[in-house]
């Protein structure tokens, strides 16, 4: 089962699509959770998402924007689509009808 962290990673990602790369996926989760992201803690969670089989990344071409750095860019795969949505069921279950479920689960059919 997927970290906290790691779900965050992979949902920021996904939302992302195209323009995920490190330092989006950080300001991404930081305004959604209000809390800071170390960049060690980010690359480190990426590096074993890849190893894990649940991300893919590789370096974009160097922009003068970033003085000529590349960014390194995440891709969800196929598996880690699959294994976010069973980390967001099991959360989602195993939520409803605590005190602060703010709204009803919808059936997924």
């Amino acid at each position: 089962m997927l970290g906290e962290f790691e779900y965050l990673l992979l949902s920021a990602a996904a939302r992302l699509g195209h323009d995920a790369y490190g330092a989006a996926i950080r300001k991404a989760i930081e305004n959604a959770t209000g809390r800071r992201c170390s960049i060690g803690a980010l690359y480190t969670t990426i590096d074993r998402l890849e190893k894990k089989g649940f991300i893919d990344t590789w370096m974009g071409e160097a922009t003068a924007a970033r003085g000529g750095r590349r960014k390194r860019l995440v891709r969800l795969t196929s598996s880690g689509r699959k294994e976010a949505a069973a980390f967001f069921d099991a959360v989602a279950r195993v939520s409803e009808g605590v005190a602060w479920q703010t709204k009803p689960r919808r059936s997924r059919a």
